[in-house]
């Protein structure tokens, strides 16, 4: 095999056999999922396109509506041009698309995505009783409705809603307006608007994670001005398929999250991207704004590069995996387009390796009482002193890179 142009075989566990192992999860992956994965993602037009519709024929005060590619600072200078009666109108009129736009008044968003949720709810309640549904149908729709009920209880911030399709949606704990220190929680695989939050699980759904964390900075800084974003506001892989093992969904969803951490008014933004979320966060790296100061990634399958130092930002990379994360035997590698490259807790990656004392599995992470989750709130406060190393890393604090 000397001149094959491939490695010599050697022992399982050398190079030779994780690329052969990659190339089998390829194979086996086009061979069962693919055709279904690309199907499932392509999605009809659905209510939030329909919004956009009636956006861009709209006008308030005779002036033409901003579009929402013109960026959050284009859209912000808009809205600080018109009293409150005129932006509240505009939320009214188009609750989908003002409760989505970066750069709108956070509060209005607010307004608008609650008008939104409230209409989206009464569209499942009727589909709950439409006999021409069948009964997974009409399952469905009680599951949506129970859900968009939910999220319309008294006190919740919905930063973001799309029914559509599996939906998306983000959510703010805290006072984002006023927060010195913003922590965006990026999730993974399966995300979406049925997922967003579980009551037998909470910490393994977005919004169990955000609220964990921003609840464990309130106790461990008071003194901070912290608010945490639960973002789902991108659509993720459905299992673990061809979408998952490749970097198309990634790319979309990166392209999505540096638009909403520009529109974001605090000096000091931290990621915390769990699984597939560190894919996202690592395809946004090199585009994302300077007060991004740090980037930590749990259950990581790779952020698309070799080296940390590729990424292409001055944020601090932090990684963490817990022992019994079934992550950890994916391999970290790229072939033909499939994976997402060098393991992020490895040695030669150049992360900083945190401590997940306490945490089990995949989605153990944000669970209260946790090593992972206490050394998240010291990075989201700045207080990298507080940090635990992983026991391979006891030097991971030396000087952060940034140090806000």
């Amino acid at each position: 095999m000397s001149g094959s142009g491939l490695p010599h075989p050697g022992a399982p566990g050398t190079a030779f056999w994780r690329t052969v192992l990659a190339l089998v999860v390829v194979l086996v992956l086009l061979a069962t999922t693919g055709w279904t994965a690309i199907r499932e993602n392509d999605a009809a037009p659905g209510p939030y396109a329909a919004a956009l519709l009636a956006w861009e024929k709209g006008s308030v005060a005779g002036r033409q509506l901003p579009s929402p590619d013109d960026g959050p600072g284009a859209v912000a200078r808009f809205f600080r041009s018109l009293d409150p009666a005129q932006q509240q109108r505009l939320a009214e009129r188009h609750p989908l698309v003002v409760g989505n736009l970066g750069g709108a008044p956070v509060q209005l968003r607010y307004s608008a995505n609650h008008k939104a949720l409230t209409e989206a709810r009464d569209v499942e309640r009727a589909r709950v009783n439409d006999q021409r549904l069948t009964e997974e149908g009409r399952q469905n729709a009680s599951s949506r409705m129970e859900r968009f009920e939910s999220m319309l209880e008294p006190g919740r911030q919905i930063l973001a809603f799309d029914p559509t399709g599996r939906g998306r949606a983000a959510e703010a704990f805290g006072d984002l307006d006023r927060a010195q220190r913003v922590s965006v929680v990026v999730p993974g695989v399966d995300t979406n608007l049925l997922t967003f939050e579980r009551s037998d699980r909470p910490y393994a759904a977005p919004a169990g994670m955000a609220r964990a964390l921003q609840e464990k900075q309130r106790t461990e800084a008071p003194g901070t001005s912290t608010a945490t974003v639960a973002w789902a506001d991108y659509t993720s892989p459905t299992g673990l398929g061809v979408d998952a093992a490749s970097g198309s969904l990634a790319e979309d969803g990166a392209e999505r999250l540096e638009n909403f951490v520009q529109g974001l008014h605090s000096p000091h933004v931290a990621l915390f991207c769990h699984s597939y979320g560190s894919v996202v966060c690592g395809e946004a790296a090199d585009e994302l704004p300077e007060r991004v100061t740090d980037i930590a990634v749990s259950g990581s399958p790779g952020m698309r590069v070799d080296h940390a130092d590729d990424l292409g930002t001055d944020a601090n990379i932090w990684a963490v995996r817990d022992e019994d994360d079934w992550i950890a035997d994916v391999p970290h590698m790229e072939v033909g387009g499939l994976g997402h490259g060098a393991d992020p807790v490895s040695p030669g990656f150049g992360a900083r390796r945190l401590s997940a004392n306490g945490a089990l599995g995949h989605t153990g992470y944000y669970v209260p009482g946790t090593g992972s989750l206490d050394n998240f709130a010291g990075i989201a406060t700045g207080s990298y002193n507080a940090v635990n190393c992983a026991d391979s890393d006891p030097g991971c604090i030396g000087t952060p890179k940034r140090t806000l």
